[in-house]
């Protein structure tokens, strides 16, 4: 009798052990985090040149003349240059250090750090600040910005991008192009060809910003929430315009 009911609760418990056991197994793990960025030394460049392109970009967003919502919704990545410098005379050229973000299935990814570089030839006296904005149209856009070096025109098409809220992108043959371009001088926000301009990662602000051996790759397919706080007001800014994710 005895040994019956040792049998009867060895059964049960055995019962018992693979129902919580099974019930373990179908539990759904937690989502993954992602990892974040290594920090850099030295953020002080970084955060100042995120802390500008924000504040130019809202600048731009909150005048009457800007990039209309529904191009920036259909932009993959966004890069901004204030601040970009073009002198000479008669040949010309134009420097300028910049933020870029792309989608990701997060949001808007950490910014990258670039450079502006170009040359011209014509009828130019003095020197003059422009404030210069490039819109990726599409995903092949992230591909050719992350190279070493992106020639506008060349490695990419680019025209100048319609101003207004109201800018439609339908039947204008410019919306064909993978790069829009926009810049800002002297008050006037205007779309402007940059063809023949350089662009490339800022490596002396990525390795200040995230180490050394940081790809921009891998930080613009990373959320902006991986990358140092200092840094995320650029992504930030984007995000109060267009939260759009990718797919």
């Amino acid at each position: 009798m005895h040994r019956s009911i040792i049998c009867l609760v060895v059964a049960i418990s055995c019962q018992l052990a693979i129902v919580v056991t099974s019930s373990a197994q179908r539990k759904p793990k937690p989502p993954a985090t992602e990892a974040a960025l290594p920090r850099g030394s030295n953020l002080t460049e970084g955060a100042h040149q995120a802390e500008k392109a924000a504040e130019v970009f809202g600048e731009i967003m909150g005048s009457d003349n800007g990039i209309s919502t529904d191009l920036l919704n259909k932009a993959e990545c966004v890069a901004m240059f204030p601040s970009v410098i073009k002198a000479g005379f008669i040949v010309g050229g134009k420097a300028g250090r910049g933020v870029a973000t792309c989608r990701t299935k997060s949001g808007w990814s950490a910014p990258a750090f670039f450079e502006i570089k170009g040359g011209s030839v014509g009828f130019q006296v003095g020197a003059q600040s422009t404030d210069l904005v490039l819109l990726f149209m599409n995903k092949d856009g992230l591909k050719k910005l992350v190279n070493n070096k992106l020639e506008l025109g060349a490695d990419a098409s680019i025209a100048a991008g319609p101003v207004g809220r109201e800018a439609a992108a339908s039947t204008d043959a410019s919306m064909n192009a993978e790069i829009l371009s926009y810049s800002r001088s002297r008050g006037a926000f205007l779309g402007v060809s940059l063809k023949g301009s350089v662009v490339s990662p800022d490596k002396t602000d990525m390795e200040d910003t995230y180490g050394k051996g940081v790809t921009a790759l891998r930080v613009l397919t990373a959320g902006k929430d991986s990358a140092p706080s200092e840094v995320r007001v650029f992504p930030n800014k984007l995000g109060q315009y267009s939260t759009r994710k990718a797919t």
